[in-house]
């Protein structure tokens, strides 16, 4: 076994000390058992070498947990799938608009709406009888790019505006009760405090906050962007992004989407099987 401390080089260029007990956290959060957890970080550590990136530890683990279990892999790689939805940040503006129509809401997306002072774009608005929400989705597609206090500034003082006006969404007139900022990676801690002081704003990240993140909502729902099949070439994904889909479970109930794009039923049919593990 290496005993030898030996530094990672993290998604923003920073070193940092190779800690397993992250790695564990990682797999047992994803539904790892503890057996595979052992054998899969005791690997992984024992070829531990100097200059590694924290990148080239997801791919070890990742791989190693495919071999052992597959469905639990497929949601170890969910971080990276959410980020496979870019470069451009439209499809993560629909995936969110999806999570909330699972939540029970209607959803326009890209919309622009006029505030007190300006005109704002709106990456998601998101309404019921109850309440109407609009979204800043803050798509990042390097793992190591945080959202500062300056998006949560400038966030904040654009929700303000749009606050003292009245719109009209679901067939009534309306003010806007909440203003939400969606991020697929993190927020930076003074993000963070900002936010929880002002009240007035919520935030949500990867794992912020420690209940409800973007995680938590997706597992939950089982809300799992297609990007996660690793039985899709990225050639498919990118065309069936591009045509406006992003979800496994839309992929599900509409196979002939499957057809159009060229598949055989061989490969549909893989396709399937992976999503059912899902």
């Amino acid at each position: 076994m290496n005993t030898e401390p030996v530094y990672i080089i993290k998604a923003d260029g920073t070193r940092e000390l190779f800690d397993r007990t992250k790695l564990e956290d990682s797999l047992r959060r994803s539904g790892t058992n503890e057996k595979e957890i052992l054998d899969i970080v005791s690997e992984v550590s024992d070829g531990m070498t100097p200059g590694m990136t924290s990148h080239d530890v997801y791919k070890q683990a990742f791989g190693l947990l495919y071999k052992k279990n597959k469905p639990v892999a497929l949601k170890y790689s969910l971080k990276r799938a959410v980020m496979e939805l870019g470069p451009s940040g439209f499809p993560f503006e629909k995936f969110v608009a999806e999570i909330f129509n699972n939540m029970g809401f209607e959803t326009l997306t890209g919309q622009t709406v006029k505030g007190f002072c300006v005109e704002h774009e709106v990456d998601v608005v998101a309404w019921n009888k109850e309440k109407l929400i609009m979204v800043e989705a803050k798509f990042h597609n390097q793992p190591g790019v945080k959202s500062d206090l300056k998006v949560a500034l400038y966030v904040k003082a654009r929700f303000e505006d749009l606050s003292k006006v009245t719109f009209n969404y679901g067939g009534k007139e309306r003010k806007l009760d909440e203003g939400w900022l969606v991020t697929n990676t993190k927020f930076t801690t003074t993000a963070i405090e900002y936010g929880s002081c002002q009240g007035a704003l919520r935030m949500i990240g990867w794992n912020y906050p420690p209940e409800e993140s973007l995680r938590d909502m997706i597992i939950k729902a089982k809300m799992h962007p297609l990007t996660c099949l690793s039985s899709l070439e990225g050639r498919e994904k990118k065309e069936l992004l591009q045509r406006g889909i992003v979800l496994c479970k839309t992929v599900e109930e509409n196979v002939e989407i499957l057809e159009d794009i060229g598949l055989t039923k061989e490969k549909i049919d893989k396709v399937l099987l992976e999503i059912s593990l899902l």
